[in-house]
């Protein structure tokens, strides 16, 4: 498959951006006889980050790109070769010249969804084989750019939707890929801008900036006022009325070092001058969180379900194949998520529905108002199915989730958790894996 004809097709992940271990379990299901088997993977995280209540689903745009130039050249097969066993077969290896993504499948949350954990940000199916391969490249496109646009999130609802928010990390970011992933999902995210200009010409990202120190001490000047923030505004004041220039009473002021979330609380306060606040190093390393942990579990191989078992209940996975509904209350705000699997009839609105929510021993009823779908198709065998929202498109969609989630669950100290819930036939397939029946 050819890769997008656009300039961002230049920072598509390359196959090789990947873990050995993939390429050796690969081998593996080549030499089983296995390697054509279809398989689905889940994608997802198992806790909200910073200690919230909600994440943002990102990265979808990268996974389409890189699924649809994904294709191992002849220098990645001649550098795996170097790598795996000298014994590995000749024809293994012509294997991998011939993959693509074009029996590959994928439903995802739409760039910019509310998520919660346990529910699919991804869903994968395709060839076992081709599918294993997508593992790592998928995680690391997905958690990062998910935890920078939920971080944005955060640092957006402290800030009020007054205040002009720029991203101006670029310096302090984990390397030229991770500076271009973390000027994208801010944005997405809820910032209104970034410094890095190849985000702007990469991504569409709006771009802006201040200036830098050096730029001030080549001038000759008085100190620093005690309060820069309103002094200056006094400043502006009173030049605007002596030499008659009403805008200059209004310009922004733009402040920026070192600002974290508690800074910018209090920058946001009512009576504050300050029009545009730059943060750099708290949003682009997370610090409060470095990591989204997010997975890739196999739920089906071979139309059978598969379940990972494991004495920690957190790191049991959901076997089968899912769909995923989020009921909504009469005023439009989520109630919960539903999973279920597949096969099941859908929850309509009205109508009462038993569910057993995530680590309860007991189930519990609920009439949603109105049910929306979570998951789409947006690839089928390896062509996208629609066009995907423009970056500006997702971050409105982003807003208009985050403004209808309740108080209790967007509140960034001690939220109330959101439920997430099982649907009946689901959890006796959890049950029966469990005791060790037949799926």
């Amino acid at each position: 498959m050819a890769a997008e004809q656009d300039p961002e097709a230049l920072a598509a992940a390359r196959p090789l951006l990947t873990d050995l271990y993939q390429a050796t379990m690969a081998l593996g299901y080549w030499r089983a006889g296995r390697a054509r088997e279809q398989a689905e993977f889940e994608l997802f995280f198992r806790g909200c980050p910073f200690g919230g209540a909600f994440a943002l689903a990102a990265g979808l745009r990268d996974c389409v790109r890189f699924l649809r130039a994904f294709r191992l050249r002849d220098a990645d097969v001649q550098f795996l070769a170097s790598v795996l066993p000298p014994d590995t077969e000749p024809a293994f290896f012509e294997h991998l010249r011939g993959l693509d993504c074009s029996d590959v499948t994928v439903r995802a949350l739409p760039e910019g969804s509310l998520a919660f954990p346990g529910v699919p940000l991804l869903q994968v199916c395709g060839p076992l084989l081709v599918v294993q391969l997508l593992e790592t490249p998928l995680l690391c496109l997905v958690s990062y750019a998910s935890l920078i646009a939920t971080n944005a999130a955060r640092l957006r609802l402290i800030a009020g939707p007054k205040k002009r928010l720029l991203e101006m990390g670029l310096r302090r970011a984990q390397g030229p890929d991770g500076g271009l992933t973390a000027s994208t999902y801010s944005y997405l995210g809820g910032f209104d801008g970034s410094s890095n200009v190849l985000a702007g010409q990469l991504r569409g990202v709006p771009v802006a900036g201040t200036l830098a120190h050096s730029f001030i001490t080549s001038f000759l000047g008085t100190e620093v006022p005690p309060n820069p923030a309103q002094e200056i505004r006094k400043i502006f004041r009173t030049i605007s009325a002596q030499f008659q220039v009403p805008w200059l009473e209004s310009v922004s002021i733009t402040v920026s070092n070192n600002i974290n979330e508690e800074e910018l609380a209090r920058l946001a306060q009512e009576g504050s001058e300050v029009n545009v606040i730059g943060i750099g190093t708290n949003v682009v390393t997370c610090p409060r969180q470095p990591s989204l942990g997010c997975v890739y579990k196999l739920v089906s191989v071979g139309g059978q379900p598969r379940m990972k078992l494991t004495e920690d209940p957190e790191k049991q996975t959901l076997p089968g194949s899912k769909a995923a509904f989020r009921l909504l209350g009469a005023d439009g705000s989520p109630l919960l998520d539903v999973l279920q699997l597949v096969d099941e009839p859908p929850p309509q609105a009205g109508q009462e529905l038993r569910v057993w929510p995530r680590g309860a021993q007991e189930a519990c009823t609920v009439r949603p108002a109105h049910v929306e779908p979570l998951l789409r198709l947006c690839v089928r065998r390896g062509q996208l199915c629609e066009p995907l929202p423009s970056l500006a498109e997702s971050r409105a969609f982003a807003q208009l989730s985050l403004s209808r989630l309740s108080p209790e669950h967007k509140r960034l100290e001690q939220p109330a958790p959101y439920r997430v819930a099982l649907s009946d036939k689901l959890r006796a397939l959890v049950d029966r894996l469990c005791a060790g029946g037949p799926s």
